[in-house]
């Protein structure tokens, strides 16, 4: 319960002045030197708006560059300096790995301590690290500005500056000072090949080095979870102490839960800020309850002679510490993980599988959560229209067929993605394969993977064998139409949006900033998951409950 207070304080001081800062970023129109020198290369003119087409065209040409890129260098490593003397990856496994760093996901099929290079992970991965994080960042501030502005021929800003600004603004400096932070935490930070450490029992243990502070920084910070050794944030080097542990919770949640306040700043109201932030909020409050109390209680005669469910947490942390995390990690968009979620109890683990599910926008990741939450708020003015027989409305704009299509589809797409790829999966003998345990965790581990594939999470049940060509190719085209195809729909609404004249509240406009709308919201958040993945969560966590 400390922890618990001296997180929620640390984020509630920070929310404000860090939210007005982003806001300011994004809206100002001066340029840094070294800002300048960049459009000066990729020759754009950074004032220059762009129409929605034409910033989503401007997003998906940098993210095939940046796959082809990181492609290339995990199958040339071996020819790198600081390879380490690891072989280049092979193609479906180069492919895997590049579009997941690309597309924020960070899923690892590999152990980056048995595979990937010291310039493979600083000029490869972490590069990725931030600029995935910057591209959602910058979507979810064109959807803002859609809501913001009024008849502006469905132009929603320019790409290249925001994405230029998210980078050297926002998480450059973020990520500096988390950096000092972790390094005096006794994070390791150097170019070795390896680090000699001392054993409990007096002798010394030579384990790969590198430079893991500043990775870790980005990994939380950009909400991405791609950690540089296997046992990620579990490994000693990468997360020591108790202290941080609460800083990487801290890390990872930071811009997801201030971004409602740059939400609110931006559209002039920040009582709507509010409401988002109280959604995103309660739901993240309520998931760490649950599953707390299911790894406190968890069954049998080992966690009742542990006092709870011990198995595959560390003893570093504590169970509270490991339920945190997990929540943490899974309601964002991070994938980082201090315990193994395969060893939560079925309940618990069920939980975690019901963030993702949820869509991850309790807060979500860095930007797509706000941007998600944003749409399913659409969704939530929809039907308060239904319920009162009025044309909907939100923030001004009118809610009509047009905007409701594009929504419907959002909404739609992830969840086709899992459960198209996890019903494959499971009746192919490829996929049957990889498959650890036999009945209701076997398709939970299955679930799982797509889920965090379609969604961007990139943690797992890690008793599926995922490093296998089918795997690998089948996850990478969910990541890619999880991440890509939503943000289209996102800049598409945008563009919408931005194209209408705000029209005036009146007695008959719903107000969307006070409670009854916000538990309107969380409603339709968790209804929307549960008309959708209840039947495939029955087979699954569910049925492992009750057995």
């Amino acid at each position: 319960m400390a922890q618990i207070l001296v997180l929620v304080a640390a984020l509630a001081a920070v929310h404000a002045p860090l939210g007005a800062y982003m806001a300011r970023t994004y809206t100002r129109p001066d340029h840094l030197r070294v800002e300048r020198l960049w459009y000066r290369a990729v020759r754009v003119d950074p004032d220059a708006e762009q129409r929605w087409t034409t910033y989503l065209m401007s997003l998906l040409g940098f993210s095939l560059v940046s796959v082809l890129f990181l492609y290339g260098m995990l199958r040339l490593q071996s020819y790198l300096p600081w390879g380490l003397g690891f072989s280049g990856f092979d193609p479906a496994g180069a492919w895997n790995t590049a579009v997941s760093f690309t597309t924020n996901t960070n899923w690892q099929w590999y152990s980056g301590e048995a595979a990937a290079g010291h310039l493979v992970q600083m000029a490869g991965l972490a590069v990725q690290n931030f600029v995935s994080a910057a591209v959602g960042m910058a979507v979810a501030v064109a959807l803002v500005r859609g809501f913001a502005r009024s008849g502006t021929d469905a132009r929603v800003g320019n790409f290249w500056t925001d994405l230029t600004r998210g980078v050297t603004r926002i998480l450059l400096p973020l990520s500096v000072v988390a950096a000092i932070i972790l390094m005096a935490g006794g994070v390791i930070q150097n170019l070795d090949p390896h680090t000699a450490i001392s054993t409990v029992e007096g002798a010394t243990q030579h384990v790969l080095g590198g430079p893991i502070a500043s990775q870790e920084a980005i990994k939380d910070v950009g909400t991405n979870g791609g950690g540089p050794f296997n046992a990620n944030s579990a490994h000693p080097f990468e997360n020591p102490t108790p202290f941080t542990n609460i800083v990487e919770i801290f890390l990872l949640l930071l811009i997801p839960f201030t971004l409602p306040r740059t939400f609110g700043i931006m559209v002039g109201d920040k009582r709507q800020g509010w409401a988002i932030l109280g959604v995103m909020a309660g739901l993240w409050a309520a998931s760490l309850a649950l599953t707390t109390w299911a790894e406190m209680a968890g069954p049998g005669a080992a966690p009742q002679a542990a006092g709870a469910a011990m198995e595959g947490k560390e003893t570093r942390f504590g169970l509270a510490a490991s339920a945190l995390f997990a929540v943490s990690t899974t309601a964002t968009s991070t994938g980082s993980v201090n315990s193994m979620h395969e060893s939560f109890t079925a309940p618990g683990g069920g939980m975690l599988l019901f963030n993702i599910l949820l869509g991850e926008v309790a807060p979500g990741g860095v930007g797509a959560g706000l941007y998600g939450m944003l749409m399913l708020a659409v969704v939530a003015v929809f039907v308060a229209g239904l319920m009162v027989g009025r044309t909907p409305e939100y923030l001004g704009k009118k809610i009509g067929r047009p905007e409701m299509t594009v929504v419907a589809l959002y909404v739609l797409t992830v969840p086709a993605l899992v459960l198209v790829g996890t019903a494959v999966a499971v009746v192919v003998e490829p996929g049957l394969a990889g498959i650890q345990d036999p009945g209701a965790h076997g398709l939970s581990e299955v679930l799982y993977a797509f889920a965090s594939a379609a969604n961007n999470n990139g943690s797992a049940f890690a008793g599926l064998a995922t490093g296998t060509p089918f795997y690998e190719v089948t996850q990478g085209l969910a990541m890619l139409a999880g991440r890509f195809i939503p943000i289209a729909l996102v800049l598409a609404l945008a563009g919408l949006l931005a194209s209408q004249t705000t029209v005036p509240a009146t007695s008959g406009t719903l107000p969307t900033h006070r409670p009854l709308f916000a538990g309107l919201l969380a409603a339709v958040t968790v209804v929307v998951v549960g008309l959708t993945f209840i039947p495939v969560l029955s087979l699954g966590p569910v049925v492992e409950s009750l057995s």
